[in-house]
């Protein structure tokens, strides 16, 4: 299938300008579904363009801070409007950079409409508590205040939710942002910024930074000019940032994958429980952080649940996201396409029986991508590598389980706990997995991925540190991005000496 191809310059976005790197740079952006596709030529940052950026951030922090919520709210319930109108442009976007499927890079668009609107709404709330004092002509109230300057850094499977997510409550809140999406969808990154820059947004209030992850990344997360760091993205380096932010004294939220799992008991509906498992598993060509790779599976049911599966995984079709036949697109990289290889051998080296998939495909129009078979393994024990390590591709391991006890069990023995769900027709089981498995997302009769923006998102264990902040919510992203204050007045024209009085 043919598409027209159009390429694009993606520049750094500094104090209010549109600027190129300033060592001259560029790096190509790839099309993961045609290798042959240049989406951009861009900007590679230098530590100088991160100076450059977070001085910006600084200073326009002194008035931005000052501006009335509800005024800060209106510019981005103008990107909202903005996102609406543009909401196929930017899905096709998503799905020539990222290689999602089109209805999914629309709903990507979608989650940043949603959080849009969510977030411009707080700035006519932003509530605090004003509470009564305990002595006579006093009040007493608390406020949220901004921070500071904040490191946002972004991975690619989401590339305009994302960002999203982080930069309107950094915004909303009276922060000003640097921004540093991954080098894998930086023209994605770049119309969200020029979005937010078109409805107003004054200078240096949201600065892009375009680089690779190592340099770019580690410079601006260090940056003494940074008061907040936010992450999404692997365990190794948000483990590595998040100690460098403690140790720096920084605010910090760090989202960092997981190793979900669906469990289905005997009395699951097992059509339903199939296409849960399908879409966890599945979706997104499995590049998702609340991606299935876990089915565990009551043993009356094991053998006929397999059968489904297979069956049902078998009828995906792969392609180029923007056909509207294709189910499943490519990984996103070629080094996406290793890692998945390379947990797909070590599967079968550690006994797991390899029941469909588990190929590169190669053939066709497939052959200019990085397109992997829906895989599963069968027959898998729970201490192998495949059952305890974030793949972030298209394999899913199938795992028996006794009963409830030891499907929760299983469940919890992973140093993950981000996403899991349950199917069951029985409340009882349910409310026990809901109050017993370790992940910060339960489903109960519903996949591992639906997470809405008005509650928080994150996980347990290796799955985040810090505030669970991406998504929304009232305790979530605001948590984060500000800090309380707490005002005493006294009114009384003497000394009142609280508790002593």
């Amino acid at each position: 299938m043919k598409h027209t191809i159009t390429m694009t310059s993606v520049q750094n976005y500094i104090n209010g300008e549109w600027v190129d790197a300033e060592g001259g740079k560029v790096f190509e952006s790839i099309n993961p579904a045609d290798r042959r596709e240049v989406v951009a030529l861009v900007a590679e940052s230098s530590i100088a363009d991160v100076d450059r950026a977070v001085l910006a951030a600084r200073e326009a922090y002194k008035t931005w801070r000052l501006v009335p919520a509800p005024k800060r709210g209106e510019i981005i319930f103008r990107a909202a409007e903005a996102l609406v109108k543009h909401k196929k442009r930017l899905g096709e976007l998503v799905t020539r950079e990222m290689g999602k499927v089109l209805a999914e890079g629309l709903g990507d668009v979608q989650e940043a409409i949603d959080m849009a609107y969510y977030m411009a709404g707080e700035g006519r709330r932003l509530t605090g508590e004003t509470v009564p004092s305990e002595l006579p002509n006093k009040d007493a109230k608390s406020v949220r205040v901004p921070i500071g300057v904040f490191a946002l850094i972004t991975p690619w499977n989401f590339p305009t939710a994302i960002p999203a997510w982080k930069i309107f409550p950094a915004l909303i809140a009276g922060n000003t942002v640097v921004f540093k999406p991954s080098r894998y969808t930086p023209a994605c990154a770049a119309e969200l910024v020029r979005i937010l820059s078109d409805a107003g947004l004054p200078k240096g209030v949201l600065n892009l930074v375009n680089g690779p992850g190592g340099e770019v990344g580690r410079a601006l997360t260090a940056h003494p000019g940074i008061d907040g760091v936010s992450f999404a993205g692997s365990y190794a380096v948000g483990r590595a940032l998040a100690m460098q932010s403690a140790h720096d004294g920084k605010e910090s939220s760090f989202e960092m994958g997981g190793k979900n799992a669906i469990i289905v008991m005997d009395d699951a509906n097992l059509d339903l429980a199939v296409e849960g498992a399908i879409w966890g598993g599945f979706g997104t060509t499995g590049q998702r952080c609340t991606a299935a790779s876990r089915v565990i599976v009551h043993r009356p049911v094991y053998k006929e649940f397999i059968d489904r599966f297979v069956v049902r995984a078998k009828k995906l079709k792969l392609g180029n996201g923007l056909d509207r036949h294709t189910d499943v697109g490519p990984l996103a990289s070629d080094e996406q396409l290793k890692k998945v290889q390379h947990y797909v051998q070590l599967g079968t080296s550690e006994g797991a029986e390899l029941v469909l998939g588990g190929h590169h495909l190669t053939h066709g129009e497939l052959a200019y991508g990085y397109f992997m078979e829906p895989t599963i393994f069968i027959g898998v024990r729970p201490e192998m590598q495949i059952a305890r390590e974030e793949i972030f591709g298209p394999v899913v391991s199938i795992i028996k389980a006794e009963d409830l006890s030891d499907a929760i069990r299983i469940v919890n023995a992973v140093d993950y706990g981000l996403s899991a769900s349950i199917y069951t027709a029985d409340v009882n089981k349910s409310a026990v997995a809901e109050r017993d498995i370790e992940a910060g997302i339960v489903y109960i009769n519903a996949s591992t991925i639906g997470a809405e923006i008005q509650l928080p998102f994150g996980g347990f264990k290796r799955s985040g540190y810090g505030n669970k902040h991406e998504a929304g919510g009232r305790g979530g992203a605001l948590d984060l991005f500000t800090r309380w204050k707490v005002v005493y007045r006294d009114f009384s024209g003497r000394l009142q000496r609280a508790q002593i009085d």
